[in-house]
C-alpha cells in the first residue's frame, strides 16, 4: 500500500533544464512520501526532455507562460493536499535526509508553523561550498538580513493557507516577506541545526542579475514588517550592487 504524501513540493522553473534534473532527483531521494508539482514557465531549453524523464514521478506539471515565480509557487502548492508544504527552486537541491529533519522537528513541536535548517551556498562555476548565513531567529538580526535560507524550509499547510502563501506582487523578496508574515502570525519558526539543502549561486539568478531591484524590494519588505529600514541597508546597497556587477563579468 502506497503511503499518502506528507509533503507537497512546488518546483518553479524557467529555462533551467541544466539544473532541474539534480533538483528533482534530490527530492525523490528523500526518505518520505512527497507529491511534486513542477510549474514551468514555458522553457525552450532542455527542460521538456527533463520533464519527460520524470513525469511518471510527478503529481502534476505544466509548461506554459505564467505570472511569475510567486504565482507558480502558489499554484503548485495549491494543487497538493499534503499537510506540510515547501518549494524548491529548480537550480537548488536537497541534502539526503534533509526534508526528514525538518519534518521531524515540526512533528515534535506541534505548535510550530514552520521549521528551517542550515544550507550551503554553492558557486556554480567552481562548485565551492560555503555556509549560508542562517541562524536562530532573532527579530533585530532578521531586519538587518534574511537569516532564513529558502531551500531549507518546511511549513504546515494550515499556516501557509492562513497567511495566503507568497505574495504574487513580489518578484525578488517573496520568501523574505513570507518569513516575516509567518513570524508575525505564528511566532518564531523552529531552527534546525543541520545542513538540509544547497542554494546554487550562478550568474542567471535574479539575486545576481537584478541586484538593485532585489535591494529595493527587500527594503520595502523590511519597512512594512519592521516599521523602518535599518541603516545597514542604506550603507550596504551601493557596495552590494557594485560587487555583484563584478561577479557577473
Amino acid at each position: 500500500m502506497v503511503s499518502p504524501p506528507l509533503v507537497t513540493i512546488a518546483v518553479p522553473s524557467y529555462n533551467q533544464g541544466r539544473f532541474l534534473e539534480q533538483a528533482l532527483r534530490s527530492i525523490f531521494e528523500q526518505d518520505l512520501p512527497v507529491e511534486v508539482f513542477l510549474m514551468d514557465g514555458g522553457s525552450d531549453d532542455e527542460t521538456p526532455e527533463v520533464i519527460e524523464r520524470w513525469q511518471h514521478r510527478l503529481a502534476g506539471w505544466r509548461s506554459a507562460p505564467d505570472d511569475g515565480q510567486a504565482a507558480a509557487i502558489n499554484e503548485g502548492i495549491g494543487r497538493g493536499r499534503a499537510p506540510f508544504v515547501c518549494w524548491l527552486n529548480s537550480d537548488d537541491w536537497l541534502h539526503a535526509g534533509g526534508l526528514r529533519k525538518l519534518l521531524d522537528a515540526l512533528e515534535q513541536h506541534p505548535a510550530a508553523a514552520m521549521a528551517y535548517g542550515r544550507t550551503w551556498n554553492c558557486r556554480d562555476t567552481t562548485q565551492k561550498m560555503r555556509p549560508a548565513m542562517v541562524m536562530p531567529f532573532n527579530t533585530w538580526i532578521m531586519a538587518q538580513a534574511c537569516i532564513i535560507s529558502q531551500p531549507g524550509t518546511l511549513m504546515r499547510r494550515s499556516a501557509w493557507e492562513e497567511v495566503g502563501g507568497v505574495d504574487p506582487s513580489l518578484h525578488m523578496a517573496m520568501d523574505y516577506d513570507l518569513w516575516w508574515r509567518m513570524f508575525r502570525r505564528f511566532g518564531k519558526p523552529l531552527f534546525v541545526d543541520h545542513f538540509v539543502a544547497v542554494n546554487r549561486e550562478h550568474r542567471q539568478t535574479k539575486t545576481n542579475s537584478q541586484r538593485r531591484r532585489h535591494y529595493r524590494e527587500a527594503m520595502s519588505v523590511v519597512r512594512q514588517h519592521y516599521g523602518r529600514v535599518p541603516l545597514k541597508w542604506w550603507l550596504a546597497q551601493p557596495y552590494a550592487v557594485w560587487l555583484r556587477s563584478l561577479v557577473r563579468r
